[in-house]
């Protein structure tokens, strides 16, 4: 439910993880003389369209198709970055249709992520801003110049209106498919600057709830995601994966797999067996009839229920110096001169992705080509993953972008597309790879488990003088990017995201003492301020107790310099109606900044105290994502997060036993139900700021919303999540 108000047997001789190490510092390299050739423009010119630019082509029939950059995963990037290029462009919407964009990074890159094809981190929108408003001015300047050529007059007598060029003096009018029709486009784009570019007040397309464009396919079933690709002669794989990291293959008895009917081929990877064949079925029949031994891992013996107490100590453990993540004044010094000291401990499980549609790719090693066919969060590393698995050059990879159900991180790695593109190169067809959820489940990537100490330092007068934050946890970077980890001197922003306290506190530290661990890992959605902000947010309540404050009142003192923050806290307390009473009910609250977008939520909890259940009635919900480019849009983001960050803190735990993932389904992996669903409330402030993240806004400000509102409801803080029945009643006990 929601409510919302708008304001303003072939063996391979290299391994997974060797893939993406290796491909994690390389360039690739395309070659591309300009933007256009002029063989490009001959073709564009024969079927009846012009290319303005890489980003824009309009058509005769007025038609106009802008390139879209990222990977739609849901969030609705296909219609919000086109609407930014539509705006500048003074394009009729109506007359606007939208293509993915080629694996082209050195063109289509991301400058919010080094340049790369890479949607992650709710970059997209933020990271494109200023590179698609130029884009689609510059295409507009290129129809303007082409009409004051054609009509002998001083371009800056030329106005537009939706997808028409005027002339004032003259009365002239003409259609932009019209100018197509003789217009050539020049050797080199229109040098603009800021100031040719629209003012927030001369919007007409940034800031309307337009419908997404990707909706329509997806409801007829037309809309192609990497599950539905088919290649003629494909065969199929299911891979037996290695049970635990650092798991190989010693043994391999594949007769009763090639027995199978419909099997063709049993071929050994360094990470385990697949088996290929004519349907999925004979795959999976045909990997159960394996008969596998395995190399022993090193961290067989990794227990992670045992290592709580091991994270713990390590935590409590200040004699043991983490790496500073993010560091004002000296907390350590503020807090040992402090009048007096407030520390809580917190938890947070490994979590799993539950993305919707599971991990799959499709691949054909060609001669001289490789094709692959996958949706990706990370087209310019997967299509250099697939080069490299191939061996061949990164500009004889042809990447086709598809949709993807569902990512959160997951697929930001890109080990299913070396799957793919192994076994094909393998046996010389081309080969799908589909992972069941089972495979999903149980060898796929982790948020990683962390454990949470946090000191703050108090004057006479009760304000605060120090904060420090210990994390424990494993490197999401030293496992998935070592050589960025290492640029970064060990920062790990992964792990670490939103440990920054976002509070005016003189002197704070936030370090990460780094644990070895022994799990596969990836960002997830929110990456790690899904548990820090939990742990901060809870803290905040607590602090607010010992110091007799109320709890909203000691965050608006903290933030007294931010008024955008201020805003949203208000505005959220009014929403809620924070201080009225409830029978049986209680609230909690939560502020954080999360990619630049301040946001504050409220949460209405009950708990049956004879079963330990949560339930969560209304979650109410404010943000200032600066120019609200499609604010409906916004809404549903902040719905999907909030769905996804209340599993996080209620429902979802993944535990390793012998460096073994022990869930392996929904059924032992538990998801939010629609049953389990609040109402949910949201308003979205649109300020003149330059857009800021909204893939991840409200997710991490659940876990402190829910511990803060049982707190308030029965006394008892929940400090380890998730907050399950049974961790609930031993709370309620304690």
């Amino acid at each position: 439910m929601r409510d919302q108000e708008n304001i303003g047997s072939a063996v391979t001789g290299v391994s997974r993880r060797g893939f993406m190490l290796g491909t994690a510092g390389l360039t690739f390299a395309v070659s591309v003389g300009g933007w256009m050739t002029a063989r490009s423009a001959e073709v564009a010119a024969a079927s009846g369209r012009m290319e303005a630019t890489a980003w824009v082509t309009v058509g005769v029939d007025n038609s106009i198709t802008i390139m879209q950059p990222a990977a739609e995963m849901g969030q609705g990037v296909m219609t919000s970055l086109p609407m930014i290029v539509a705006e500048e462009l003074d394009a009729d919407w109506s007359k606007v249709s939208v293509a993915f964009a080629p694996p082209n990074h050195k063109v289509y890159g991301n400058p919010g992520f080094g340049g790369f094809l890479v949607t992650v981190a709710s970059r997209s929108t933020t990271g494109y801003w200023d590179t698609l408003r130029m884009a689609g001015a510059q295409a507009r300047r290129v129809l303007l110049d082409a009409v004051a050529h054609k009509w002998d007059v001083p371009v800056a007598e030329l106005t537009t209106g939706p997808s028409v060029v005027m002339h004032r003096k003259s009365g002239r009018k003409i259609s932009y498919g019209e100018i197509a029709r003789f217009a050539s486009p020049p050797k080199e784009l229109p040098k603009l600057t800021e100031a040719d570019l629209k003012k927030p007040s001369e919007f007409r397309i940034i800031g309307q709830d337009i419908p997404r464009v990707d909706i329509p396919a997806k409801v007829n079933g037309s809309a192609s995601f990497g599950m539905d690709v088919q290649v003629p002669g494909m065969l199929y794989a299911s891979i037996l994966r290695a049970p635990a990291e650092g798991n190989a293959p010693a043994k391999v008895d594949d007769a009763g797999a090639l027995k199978v009917n419909g099997v063709r081929q049993v071929v050994k990877l360094p990470y385990g067996v697949a088996v290929l064949g004519d349907t999925v079925e004979a795959t999976r029949t045909g990997r159960d009839a394996l008969e596998v031994g395995w190399s022993a891992a090193k961290d067989a013996v990794f227990n992670s229920e045992k290592a709580v107490a091991d994270y713990v100590a390590k935590a409590r453990d200040v004699s043991q110096k983490g790496v500073a993540f993010h560091a004002e004044g000296d907390a350590p010094a503020a807090n040992a001169a402090a009048a007096r000291r407030v520390v809580r401990e917190y938890f947070a499980d490994y979590t799993y992705h539950a993305q919707m549609e599971p991990m799959n790719a499709t691949a054909w090693v060609k001669d001289d080509v490789v094709e692959v066919w996958a949706g990706s969060q990370t087209q310019s590393f997967s299509a250099l993953a697939a080069a490299k698995a191939a061996g061949v050059k990164p500009g004889q990879v042809r990447f086709h972008m598809q949709y993807l159900g569902g990512g959160f991180g997951r697929r930001a790695q890109v080990e299913y597309v070396v799957d793919a593109v192994l076994l094909s190169k393998a046996v010389g067809k081309p080969v799908k790879v589909i992972w069941s959820r089972e495979d999903d489940v149980q060898f796929g990537k982790l948020r990683p488990m962390t454990a949470h100490r946090i000191e703050a330092g108090l004057d006479a007068d009760g304000r605060l003088v120090g904060w420090h934050h210990r994390v424990v946890g494993e490197s999401v970077l030293a496992y998935t990017s070592p050589d960025r980890l290492k640029k970064a001197k060990g920062k790990d922003t992964l792990t670490m995201a939103g440990a920054e306290v976002g509070y005016g506190i003189p002197n704070s530290l936030a370090e990460h003492i780094v644990d070895g661990g022994a799990a596969r890992l990836a960002a997830w959605r929110a990456i790690g301020a899904g548990y820090t902000k939990f742990a901060i947010e809870a803290f905040i309540d607590d602090l607010a107790r010992e110091v007799g404050k109320d709890a909203i009142a000691l965050r608006l003192e903290l933030l007294e310099k931010l008024p955008r923050a201020r805003k949203v806290i208000e505005e959220v307390v009014a929403m809620s109606d924070y201080r009225r009473k409830r029978d049986g009910t209680a609230l909690g609250f939560a502020y954080a900044e999360v990619v630049h977008s301040y946001a504050a939520a409220v949460a209405e909890v009950s708990v049956d105290r004879g079963t330990g259940k949560i339930r969560v009635h209304n979650f109410w919900n404010a943000v200032d994502p600066g120019i609200a480019v499609q604010p409906q849009n916004i809404v549903a983001q902040a719905e999907s997060n909030i769905v996804y960050g209340l599993g996080q803190c209620l429902k979802e735990r993944i535990t390793l036993d012998g460096g073994v993932i022990q869930q392996s389904n929904f059924h032992d992996y538990e998801v939010m139900r629609m049953a389990d669903v609040p109402e949910i409330h949201t308003k979205v402030i649109s300020t003149d700021n330059r857009p800021t993240g909204i893939g991840e806004f409200a997710l991490p400000l659940t876990g402190g919303a829910v511990s803060n509102a049982v707190m308030a409801l029965t006394g008892k803080r929940l400090s380890h999540m998730p907050f399950t029945p049974e961790r609930v009643q031993v709370a309620l006990k304690a």
